[in-house]
């Protein structure tokens, strides 16, 4: 084989390495702006949904803790009241007792110790249903919050979808 034709052919195979290399990098794995923007939005919108998903159970669990004390605040003031009514009973037994035995007497002082049982359980059941006023209403707060960030998330997810549609359509 003469020089030319060795010369021709080293020419020849470095154009086709040329062309194999060239056509290579041209596919390279490197994902083109729009791609980044379409796998963006699709990543965000995973987020928005379980963001989503946790929100709306953190407000299903807040709304069982609002059932959950209302039914503890009408029990505590079921039993307050039944209570004031033993100590309207108390008293008054208290005053017959005084009248017909006397200040001093047995059945005088076991009423009064009645009272003063029935007025501390009064006392703990109103200092209960304070406590579940209080829990009902941060139960309520939380339940509240969580349903705001239910719809900034679905206004989120809305819009993430919104950039996606917009970028597969190469806009």
């Amino acid at each position: 084989m003469n020089a030319q034709q060795y010369l021709r052919r080293s020419v020849l195979a470095l154009g086709v390495a040329g062309l194999l290399a060239g056509g290579a990098a041209a596919q390279s794995s490197d994902p083109t702006p729009q791609q980044q923007d379409i796998r963006s939005d699709k990543k965000d919108i995973r987020q928005d949904k379980t963001d989503l998903a946790k929100d709306r159970a953190d407000r299903n669990a807040d709304q069982r803790d609002i059932n959950k004390d209302k039914r503890d605040l009408t029990k505590d003031r079921v039993d307050r009241n039944q209570d004031q009514r033993d100590i309207n009973k108390d008293k008054s037994n208290l005053r017959a007792a005084d009248a017909k035995y006397g200040a001093n007497s047995a059945q005088a002082q076991a009423d009064r110790k009645d009272l003063h049982a029935d007025r501390v359980d009064r006392n703990k059941d109103q200092r209960d249903i304070n406590k579940d006023k209080t829990n009902l209403t941060a139960d309520r707060k939380d339940r509240n919050q969580d349903q705001k960030d239910i719809n900034k998330d679905k206004r989120d997810l809305h819009k993430d979808r919104k950039d996606l549609r917009k970028d597969r359509k190469g806009k």
